[in-house]
């Protein structure tokens, strides 16, 4: 069992800091194409995992529920900071930015999709990384849809939130944001009566199915 935990957490670590990552990144890019420089001003427009680590949130909490087998992994990244104030136009700027981190996630799973059929087509299967690099690669793929529609759900402050807030006055904005301060507990209770599983689990798997199927169709494909 020890050794299953050890493996399981090497192979579905490394693709969850990408995707919390590349998802933080994502925010802050797009923040600068509509006009704030906030994350670049503080040095988070990087993919450097470092200036984006929260200690609990993206190595403490992750490490033990993978290395203890719970079925959910939950966790996240240093918030990219944003000033919509700053944007060229508030409404679309705040859609397109908080829409911009489940779409880095998305597009990262269609990625290490291909990946990982480039590397079962390429790769020898007795080199020693092929093992490793292949589980990893399919980690990817599940672990980035899931954290995608994970941030999609309009629970304040998760991206859906801002998304729906994007299209509101300034007073329900306030109101729905107040929210915020209860999110925490509404999770745990959601978790708690297995809803992510129940309401996630058919999208995900579905994408991740028809990416998978792209992917294999794709690579074929191109290697003839």
């Amino acid at each position: 069992m020890q050794n299953f935990d050890l493996q399981r957490l090497a192979i579905w670590f490394v693709p969850f800091m990408m995707a919390v990552v590349f998802h933080e990144f994502a925010h802050g890019w797009i923040a600068s194409v509509w006009g704030d420089s906030t994350a670049k001003d503080q040095g988070r427009l990087t993919l450097n995992p470092l200036p984006h680590i929260d200690p609990v949130g993206t190595v403490v909490l992750p490490i033990l529920m993978m290395a203890t087998g719970v079925p959910l992994l939950l966790g996240w990244a240093k918030p990219v900071p944003i000033n919509p104030t700053r944007f060229r136009k508030y409404r679309p700027g705040l859609f397109w930015v908080s829409f911009a981190g489940p779409l880095m996630n998305f597009f990262l799973a269609a990625v290490s999709a291909i990946a990982y059929f480039l590397i079962i087509n390429l790769m020898p299967s007795d080199f020693y990384l092929f093992e490793p690099l292949a589980k990893m690669s399919q980690a990817s793929v599940l672990m980035n849809y899931f954290l995608g529609v994970f941030n999609l759900f309009p629970i304040p402050p998760l991206d859906g939130s801002k998304m729906i807030e994007s299209f509101l006055s300034y007073d329900a904005t306030r109101k729905y944001e107040a929210l915020g301060q209860y999110s925490f507990w509404i999770i745990l209770v959601l978790i708690g009566f297995g809803f992510f599983q129940r309401v996630m689990g058919p999208p995900t798997y579905f994408l991740v199915d028809i990416t998978m199927t792209g992917a294999d169709k794709l690579v074929s494909l191109f290697l003839g």
